[in-house]
């Protein structure tokens, strides 16, 4: 969880110093001795003097204060200047860049859909447009990688970037001039029934609460009077954004969440008078990948008795991290307060200084069976707490669900599996839809008149096996043959409407969706 007030505090210089300041720093924390850090400088300068093979220092000196950090906690991290520039623009949901999504097909960007109102649309780039040239020089070539391409075409707004486009068998040269690209959290919000809204938020950025008021209000606007969160697979982010999307369900008063370090004041979060949504039935979908920000949404919900959640426990994160900037514009990102929901439960996971343990959990819950049924060894007594209408919630390590739904494995096989990972369901679909790209008027329309009947989906196992190499496997697809069928449909949508396509017709498969459908169903009743 990023703390939303960014420190200006700056340690000293770059490299070694920065490893040595922050260790005097720490040091002093937990009481240790000052020349701790000329220990370690001198241990670096020998291994660099005398160690057998020639050593990357920054690799080594990234890697020591890593660990040296996870020595206190899991989510205390050292955080380079590469990888601080990314982690900027997921937080406030925005970068330099042309407004393309792409895909790389046949060594070639493709590009799927053009951002409304981006400087690629007003240039006049379209979808199905292929990139050949990026500033004169070839990019249709086997070493091209999605990180590649997207070095080459994001950077300061107001600068340009010239480029090569393929579109009916001609070469078309554009020069486009890059603006601020909005990063959507919300990747789609839908009315699910004709009554029911649905709200996917993938993370917690700045800009995610003013999103979700907009789209909320659309929904309501379209006879909205239920609604399904849908925060699985949702890593968090932003506290005062999750603080802001909670207020939107609570009355004025409520707590939502309240913040607690040993060297950082306590904050109490209370629900102000401007919710929207304050009387709307509401069911929250978590999972084993929900963590923090969103973890901060269900426990405020399910301790003020405001929301059904169902799924499977969450991760268990409830540590606030504060961004502390070096003069290389590194980060050391520092755990400095733990978070506590309305009942005063913290949710964060039992931690012994094995990261690579404590990272790997996940697959621990899956050997263990956790994702299949509910494991009552985890609803220890002592981590009892009651809400205010007395149902008994607990902490000790994730949000655990009203409603347990065990992981859905109907209609699965190795084959589809192999599919899904491979790019075979985005290519095909991508030539798919290359002279159909106005047949239909919305997803609405698609849904309700296209069919992926037997002949097209042989057509599809046939063009993944030459394609993406993986073999037809006949038994695999017998078993999972709605799953494709109905896969393709969605990923043919989505090269058309992007991801409200892809949702609209996903979500029919999605056995924990319905179960939210039927429960929203009956507390109408």
């Amino acid at each position: 969880m990023s703390h939303n007030k960014k420190s200006n505090y700056y340690l000293l210089p770059i490299g070694l110093c920065c490893f040595m300041a922050v260790g005097i720093w720490i040091g002093h924390s937990l009481g240790g001795k000052q020349n701790s850090s000329s220990k370690v400088n001198d241990i670096i300068e020998v291994i660099n003097k005398n160690y057998v093979d020639k050593i990357d220092g920054e690799k080594l000196f990234e890697e020591t204060i890593s660990e040296m950090l996870h020595k206190l906690d899991p989510h205390s991290n050292y955080i380079s200047p590469k990888d601080m520039k990314a982690l900027n623009e997921q937080i406030q949901g925005e970068f330099g860049g042309i407004g393309v999504r792409f895909t790389l097909l046949r060594d070639t960007i493709c590009v799927t859909n053009v951002i409304a109102g981006s400087p690629s649309q007003e240039a006049g780039v379209q979808s199905g447009d292929k990139i050949i040239t990026i500033n004169k020089k070839s990019v249709a070539s086997k070493k091209i990688t999605n990180d590649k391409v997207m070095s080459l075409l994001k950077g300061l707004s107001n600068t340009s970037v010239d480029v090569t486009l393929w579109r009916n068998n001609k070469k078309i040269n554009k020069t486009l001039v890059r603006g601020t690209i909005p990063i959507a959290s919300i990747p789609c919000a839908i009315m699910t029934t004709k009554d029911i809204g649905y709200i996917k938020i993938d993370q917690f950025s700045v800009t995610t609460a003013i999103e979700f008021k907009e789209q909320s209000q659309k929904l309501l606007k379209n006879g909205m009077k239920s609604m399904i969160l849908d925060l699985r697979n949702n890593g968090g982010g932003v506290l005062q954004t999750a603080v802001e999307i909670v207020d939107e369900f609570l009355k004025s008063g409520a707590t939502i969440v309240s913040t607690k370090g040993a060297n950082v004041k306590k904050e109490v979060f209370k629900a102000s008078m401007i919710g929207k949504l304050e009387s709307i039935p509401l069911v929250v979908l978590i999972n084993e990948n929900s963590a923090s920000a969103s973890e901060i949404v269900a426990g405020a919900l399910q301790d003020n008795d405001r929301a059904l959640i169902l799924g499977r426990r969450s991760y268990g994160k409830g540590l606030v991290q504060k961004d502390i900037s070096l003069q290389d514009k590194s980060n050391v990102r520092l755990t400095i307060a733990r978070y506590y929901t309305p009942t005063g439960r913290c949710i964060q996971k039992p931690y012994t200084d094995d990261y690579e343990k404590y990272i790997n959990e996940e697959a621990v819950r899956f050997e263990h069976g956790e994702q299949f049924k509910l494991d009552s060894s985890l609803l220890v007594d002592s981590l009892k707490f009651k809400t205010p209408k007395g149902k008994t919630v607990y902490g000790g390590g994730g949000i655990f669900p009203d409603v347990f739904l065990p992981m859905d494995t109907m209609g699965g096989s190795w084959y589809f599996t192999e599919l899904r990972y491979s790019n075979a369901f985005q290519s095909f679909a991508f030539d798919y839809v290359a002279d159909k790209r106005t047949k239909w008027k919305n997803p609405t329309e698609f849904h309700n008149k296209f069919k992926v009947d037997e002949s097209m989906a042989q057509s599809f196992l046939k063009y993944a096996q030459k394609n993406a190499l993986v073999p037809i496997d006949f038994a695999g697809y017998a078993k999972s043959k709605k799953f494709i069928q109905l896969t393709l449909k969605a990923e043919i949508a989505r090269q058309l409407w992007t991801e409200e396509g892809y949702y609209i017709i996903i979500n029919e498969l999605d056995k924990e969706m319905q179960t939210a459908i039927l429960n929203l169903q009956k507390m109408k009743k």
